[in-house]
């Protein structure tokens, strides 16, 4: 089934608000199984807005609204959907109930406009607003479905979890269970994934794949929709089974995990500690890995030594290696990740060092980083990168290299 989701709300489109509606309920309906192949914005203009639903009525078989469901004279969505279809609004009594109980509970006067938000399109399937007072609707024809959602996050994310959700379901059927699972890829790009299970792609139907590109990672959606979760499963771990065979090598997890919090049940499986020294990196390892739970009985302690003064004078790194080697190298990346791991007795010692930019350092060019890894009892190895993209991104990347580093130099590959 395809899907277009239409954000109706002038403030969207001047930027007042940014539409994270479109990007919950894409995320949402792709565990469901669902293609969303547009995504619309539209003013509280009922010509426009009636402009919208032809174009959609002609691409996709299931249309999402969100927004235009309030009190005011500007809030047209299901009168200009209600027109479109030729339904009548009619009034739902548990909503008008609901309206009127919120207004007692607060002690405010209800105005006579709040009755239109008890307004409902005829044949509709009521979904209930624990949060707000405007109810949804999902409504069916022969060639279309359509649920209304209200706009306010608040209010449509709680509504669409435990109503839309329930009605997408009957759609297929009550019997339909419809499971999901994302692998997460780290060191390979997505053209080159995808090159790699092209085939696999190219022959999906149930489950289906959606790959899907973020911050030098990349994730694959597997959906699997059949009359049992089990049976969903299965088909699932069969896919999965056969990605793995191709790609195994660059996964590190699963479904809304991170490298860092991999990492970290990895130290904690293992009972070892870490330290750090970051120069390029600033303190971004350190934060991501102690906004963690848990991360007091892992963590040992680290430095941030941006200067050349404070990798000698913090981190106890030799005047000769820099006056040689400079700061930018591997040996200095060695020598911070040891000194951190012996400062603090710690059983791994990690750093960072390199050139975020835009400017060069030391003859070297932006994105030059260096990564030192240290396990006690074990030789100090340290990794050169050459990454793109803007400072921040640099940083970011660099961050996320030396967690996979130190998880494959633990254990290789993460195996489920």
């Amino acid at each position: 089934m395809n899907a277009e989701i239409i954000a109706v709300g002038s403030e969207l489109l001047l930027g007042q608000i940014v539409n994270t509606n479109a990007r919950f309920l894409s995320r949402q309906l792709a565990d469901l199984g669902i293609n969303v192949f547009y995504h619309t914005v539209v003013g509280d203009n009922p010509v426009r807005l009636k402009e919208a639903i032809k174009v959609s009525q002609e691409r996709a078989e299931f249309i999402l609204f969100t927004g235009g469901l309030g009190p005011t004279k500007d809030d047209l969505t299901k009168d200009t959907i209600a027109a479109q279809l030729g339904k009548q609004l009619v009034l739902d009594e548990e909503a008008m109930r609901s309206i009127e109980l919120y207004f007692e509970k607060t002690n405010r006067v209800m105005t006579e406009n709040n009755r239109k938000q008890a307004l409902v399109i005829e044949g509709s399937v009521i979904l209930k607003n624990d949060n707000g007072m405007a109810p949804g609707m999902f409504l069916s024809t022969e060639e279309h479905k359509y649920m209304l959602l209200p706009g306010p996050p608040s209010e449509m994310e709680p509504m669409f979890i435990k109503y839309g959700q329930e009605a997408i379901a009957g759609m297929f059927g009550k019997q339909a269970k419809i499971e999901s699972r994302v692998l997460r890829f780290f060191g390979i790009g997505e053209a080159a994934l995808e090159a790699k299970i092209e085939d696999l792609i190219d022959q999906q139907t149930n489950p289906t794949i959606a790959p899907l590109a973020s911050d030098s990672e990349v994730t694959l959606r597997l959906t699997a929709r059949d009359d049992s979760t089990n049976s969903a499963q299965s088909m699932i771990d069969g896919v999965e089974a056969e990605i793995m065979a191709r790609v195994g090598e660059f996964f590190y997890g699963y479904d809304e995990t991170s490298l860092v919090a991999e990492l970290s049940k990895l130290l904690k499986e293992k009972g070892m500690t870490i330290a750090a020294a970051e120069s390029l990196t600033g303190g971004m390892f350190q934060q991501e890995l102690t906004s963690l739970p848990g991360a007091s009985s892992l963590f040992k302690g680290g430095f941030v030594c941006y200067s050349n003064e404070a990798k000698i004078e913090l981190v106890n790194v030799n005047h000769e290696t820099i006056d040689k080697y400079g700061a930018v190298s591997s040996e200095c990346a060695e020598e911070l990740a040891v000194n951190a791991a012996s400062l603090v007795d710690a059983d791994i010692g990690i750093s960072f060092t390199g050139v975020a930019g835009p400017d060069e350092l030391e003859g070297k060019p932006s994105g030059t980083v260096y990564i030192g890894i240290y396990l006690k009892g074990h030789p100090v190895h340290s990794e050169k990168l050459n990454l793109g993209g803007t400072r921040a991104a640099i940083r970011r990347r660099a961050v996320k290299y030396g967690c996979h580093l130190i998880i494959n130099r633990l254990s290789g590959t993460r195996k489920r």
